[in-house]
């Protein structure tokens, strides 16, 4: 008899998880056996496909189009996930904007957007989705090494407001316990994405950081949030845990 996929039965919610580190995450979270939701704002095309890779090859997937700034937007996200797949099990707040600039030239709309998408997202869907969830629950923050350390000018915003998952993590754990919900906080250093590929000058400027010179893969990223979304994960709550390569060592 074939033993179930980890994930079985189980309903997860990505924010921002149509391209990336998000897009690997959805695939490895269907893969181990849950029904997947997940949200884009602008990538409708590439959406659909990743939706639509998942579905033809068995599993369930549905791509839900909300700006991560958009309160109403992302309360309206979680409904329709639990709406669809008959409730929620897992939330992966994984919507996240960069914005780099010297500080006197730092646009405050900008700071603005990046504590908007970054940390008051992370809040709304969380209050939204534990709504739904009850004992096993999950809710899985990706933050950055970036909280830890921060070796460019420019990025003091984009460190605040990953920094502030950090203790919005640890401030949940304690609200979310006693319900039987766990939350965590992966701080991902730099990783091969369209956004941040791992070559060119910039990169160039990291890889020597990194203990193990190198950028990590989205793949990697994700299995780290597989193992955290299942069973075996039960006794982890409020940490942040860095997969960065050794870039905070």
């Amino acid at each position: 008899m074939s033993q179930a996929l980890p994930l079985t039965g189980k309903v997860a919610l990505v924010q921002g998880g149509s391209r990336g580190i998000g897009a690997a995450i959805v695939r490895r979270l269907a893969r181990e056996g849950a029904k997947v939701a997940f949200t884009y704002v602008s990538s409708s095309a590439s959406a659909e496909a990743l939706a639509g890779e998942i579905n033809s090859g068995g599993g369930q997937a549905l791509a839900l189009r909300a700006d991560s700034a958009d309160t109403q937007a992302v309360q309206q996200a979680v409904a329709d996930t639990a709406k669809a797949f008959g409730g929620l099990d897992i939330l992966v707040n994984n919507a996240g904007v960069l914005a780099v600039a010297p500080v006197a030239e730092f646009d405050l709309a900008d700071f603005d957007r990046l504590l908007a998408v970054n940390v008051r997202s992370v809040f709304v869907a969380t209050q939204a989705a534990v709504k739904y969830m009850g004992q096993g629950g999950r809710v899985i923050n990706i933050g950055s090494t970036n909280a830890e350390r921060m070796p460019f000018a420019g990025g003091a915003p984009y460190a605040m407001s990953k920094s502030a998952l950090v203790g919005l993590t640890k401030g949940l754990a304690r609200d979310l316990g006693p319900q039987g919900i766990t939350i965590n906080n992966v701080q991902p250093g730099p990783v091969d994405t369209d956004m941040n590929p791992a070559s060119g000058e910039f990169a160039e400027s990291l890889i020597p950081l990194m203990a193990i010179g190198r950028y990590g893969q989205a793949d990697e990223i994700a299995s780290f949030v597989a193992y955290l979304a299942g069973p075996e994960a039960g006794y982890i709550t409020g940490a942040s845990l860095l997969a960065d390569g050794g870039f905070a060592a």
